[in-house]
C-alpha cells in the first residue's frame, strides 16, 4: 500500500513523472523583487492549456527519487535548466541528467527559477536570488534526504550555466537581504559541471549572444563573477561554434588556474549551442573523488601489452646514407617503423612519436607503444618515429627533430599507395616535446626545415590532423623549461616557432590541469586556431600532471584518453564510425 501511495504522490508532484516531491523556495510573502509577469515553471508545464500562472510565481525544487541503496554515495546534484532567462526550457536535459546521475548513486533535485527576465534589474537578478536560496534549502535537507551537506554540485546549461557560475564563484556576495533563519546557511556549492555558459564575456553580458565571439582587446570576462574564497572546482563544456562564445569558458578556466582551483575544460569542434560530454563530467567527479574513492591506478604498458593487433613491422631509415642535414655525432640515428594491422579498417596512417625534452625519445615507451597497439587493434596503420636527440649544438632545440619529421611525412606519403593506403590521410601525434614537434608539423609545413635532397622531397609534408598530448614549450613563459607563470598571464603568448600557415590542420589537445608544462599551452593554441577558423578539440584533466596516462585510475579522463582520440578520429572520418 505504501508503494502505491508513493507512486500516486510522484504522479501528482512532477512535470516529468519522476519527481517525488516539490518544494517552494520562498516563504509566503517573503520573495524579493516579486514581479507579476514572472513565473516558475518548466516549459512543458507552462505550455499546458490548464496552466495557472498565479499558482506558479515562486521558484521551487523538485526532488527526485533517492538512488538505490546499493549505489547511494552521499552526493547531491542540483539540475539547472537554461532558456535565456526567458524560460526554463531544457526538459529533455533535466530528464537525461536525472536518470544518468541517479544511476551513479547521486541524489538529484531540479531547480526551477523565475522567468522571464525581470524589469529594471540585471537579467539574472531574480534567478540568482532564487538560486542562493535554493542552495540553502538543499543544504538544510541533507540529513533528512541522506546526503552530505558538503557534497552538493550543480549541472547546468546556457543561462542556467551563467547562474551556476554565479553560485560557484560568488557565494559570498549576497543576492538578497536575509528573510529568515534559513539564510544563515551557506549557499556555496562544492563543484559545478557547466555546459555552454551564456553571457560570460563583456560582448554579450547584457543578454545577447557574444557579438564579437569573445574576441577584441576590450572583450573581457564579465565582472559579475567575484571568484571568492569559496569558488569551487568546475568542469566546463563548450562547442567551438557556439554563438555564446566558448572564449567565455576559456576565460573562466584561466581564472581558476590563476587561483590553483582544480578544473577541467572540454571544447568540442564544430558544435553549436548545446550540452556535450556528460561522460567527461562524470569522469571529472570521479577524478576529484566527489562521490566515490578513486580506483587503484593501472600501468598503461600492462593494459596494452599485446601486439596481437599487428600483422607486420617494417623498419626504414629516415635519411639516405650521407644525406642527413645538420648531422651531429652526439645525436642518435633517426628511423621509422611501420606497424600494419591484422585487419585493415581504414586507409589512413597515424605517425606517433614520444617526448623527452628533446634530450631523448623512445618509440617503444609508454607514450607510443600502447596507443600504437590500440590503433592497430582498431584496424589502423601506425608509423612510429625515432627522431634525433639530444638537442643539437648551435641550433634551436627542435631543429633536427623537425627536419626528421618533415622527411618522415614525405617518406610515408611516398610509400602509402604501395601499401594500399591514402597518401592524403596522414596524421601526426606526439607528447610533451613531441607535442611541440607535432605543432611544428601541423602549423608550419610550408616552411622548409632543410634543403631538398632527392625526389621524395618534392612531395608536400603537410598532414591532415594532429594529436597534441600535453605539448610543451608552446608559450613564452616556458620556451625551454616548464611554464614559470603557468601560462595564465596575458604576457605568456605563443612562441614564434609556429607559422600557422594556410595548410594548418585541425588538432586534438589533451592536457593535465596540474601539469608544470601548463595546460594553458593547449588552451591558448585552441583559442588561436579557433580565431583562424580551424575547429579543434580540447580536454584538460583535473589534478593530472605531466605524463598523466602512464598510471591512471579507471573511470577518469586519464584512463579513457585513447577512446577520446578514437572518437575524434571518427568525427574526422579517419576511422569508420561503426567499429566491430
Amino acid at each position: 500500500m505504501k508503494r502505491i501511495l508513493l507512486f500516486v504522490v510522484a504522479l501528482l508532484c512532477g512535470w516529468s513523472g519522476y519527481a517525488w516531491e516539490r518544494e517552494t523556495v520562498w516563504p509566503k510573502g517573503k520573495m524579493p523583487h516579486r514581479q507579476d509577469h514572472q513565473i516558475a515553471a518548466m516549459t512543458d508545464e507552462a505550455g499546458d492549456p490548464k496552466f495557472n500562472a498565479d499558482k506558479h510565481r515562486v521558484a521551487y525544487l523538485e526532488w527526485f527519487e533517492q538512488p538505490d541503496a546499493s549505489v547511494r554515495n552521499g552526493a547531491c546534484m542540483i539540475l539547472i535548466s537554461g532558456g535565456a532567462y526567458e524560460s526554463c526550457c531544457d526538459v529533455g536535459l533535466i530528464k537525461l541528467w536525472h536518470e544518468t546521475l541517479t544511476k551513479q548513486g547521486i541524489q538529484c533535485v531540479n531547480f526551477v527559477y523565475r522567468t522571464p527576465r525581470p524589469v529594471g534589474l540585471p537579467i539574472y537578478q531574480t534567478a540568482w536570488e532564487d538560486a542562493q536560496r535554493a542552495v540553502r534549502l538543499v543544504r538544510s535537507q541533507a540529513k533528512k534526504r541522506g546526503f552530505d551537506p558538503e557534497k552538493i554540485g550543480t549541472i547546468s546549461m546556457s543561462a542556467g550555466s551563467h547562474l551556476a557560475l554565479l553560485l560557484a564563484t560568488s557565494s559570498q556576495t549576497p543576492a538578497y537581504e536575509r528573510v529568515d533563519a534559513l539564510d544563515t546557511i551557506p549557499c556555496h556549492i562544492n563543484w559545478a559541471i557547466v555546459n555552454a555558459p551564456a553571457y560570460v564575456t563583456t560582448d554579450g553580458e547584457t543578454g545577447t549572444p557574444a557579438t564579437r565571439q569573445g574576441y577584441g582587446l576590450d572583450v573581457k570576462l564579465s565582472d559579475v563573477f567575484k571568484f571568492d574564497e569559496k569558488t569551487c572546482p568546475m568542469s566546463l563544456h563548450h562547442g567551438g561554434n557556439d554563438i555564446y562564445s566558448p572564449n567565455g569558458s576559456t576565460l573562466i578556466y584561466r581564472e581558476l588556474r590563476r587561483r590553483h582551483i582544480p578544473a577541467e575544460l572540454h571544447l568540442y569542434p564544430n558544435e553549436g549551442h548545446g550540452a556535450f560530454g556528460l561522460e567527461r563530467g562524470i569522469e571529472f567527479m570521479n577524478q576529484m573523488e566527489f562521490y566515490r574513492k578513486l580506483a587503484p591506478k593501472e600501468d598503461i604498458m600492462v593494459r596494452f601489452a599485446s601486439d596481437a593487433g599487428r600483422r607486420e613491422k617494417v623498419t626504414e631509415d629516415v635519411w639516405p646514407e650521407g644525406k642527413m642535414p645538420d648531422a651531429q655525432e652526439h645525436q642518435c640515428k633517426p628511423y621509422l617503423e611501420w606497424h600494419f594491422p591484422q585487419v585493415k579498417k581504414t586507409d589512413a596512417i597515424q605517425i606517433i612519436y614520444s617526448g623527452g625534452s628533446y634530450e631523448g625519445n623512445d618509440p617503444d615507451g609508454f607514450e607510443v607503444a600502447p596507443t600504437r597497439r590500440y590503433r592497430n587493434a582498431l584496424g589502423m596503420t601506425v608509423v612510429t618515429m625515432k627522431y634525433r636527440t639530444p638537442r643539437p649544438k648551435g641550433l634551436a632545440k627542435h631543429t633536427t627533430a623537425w627536419q626528421d619529421l618533415q622527411r618522415a611525412v614525405r617518406l610515408v606519403r611516398s610509400k602509402a599507395a604501395s601499401y594500399g593506403l591514402n597518401p592524403d590521410q596522414i596524421g601526426i601525434m606526439g607528447s610533451s616535446a613531441g607535442g611541440h614537434l607535432t605543432l611544428m608539423g601541423v602549423t608550419s609545413s610550408m616552411h622548409q626545415s632543410y634543403w631538398p635532397i632527392d625526389e621524395i622531397d618534392k612531395l608536400p609534408c603537410n598532414v591532415q590532423w594532429g594529436l597534441g598530448i600535453y605539448p610543451a614549450y608552446v608559450l613564452t613563459d616556458g620556451i625551454d623549461v616548464p611554464n614559470t607563470t603557468g601560462g595564465n598571464d596575458d604576457s605568456a603568448v605563443i612562441v614564434p616557432d609556429f607559422s600557422f600557415d594556410k595548410q594548418t590542420a585541425p588538432m586534438f589537445f589533451i592536457h593535465g590541469d596540474a601539469d608544470g608544462w601548463a595546460a594553458m599551452n593547449s588552451v591558448k593554441l585552441w583559442e588561436k586556431m579557433r580565431s583562424m577558423g580551424i575547429q579543434c578539440e580540447l580536454h584538460t584533466l583535473a589534478l593530472c600532471e605531466h605524463c598523466f596516462q602512464n598510471h591512471a585510475s579507471p573511470g577518469t579522463g586519464s584512463y579513457t584518453w585513447m577512446e577520446q582520440i578514437r572518437d575524434y578520429l571518427k568525427k574526422l572520418k579517419v576511422l569508420p564510425v561503426i567499429q566491430e
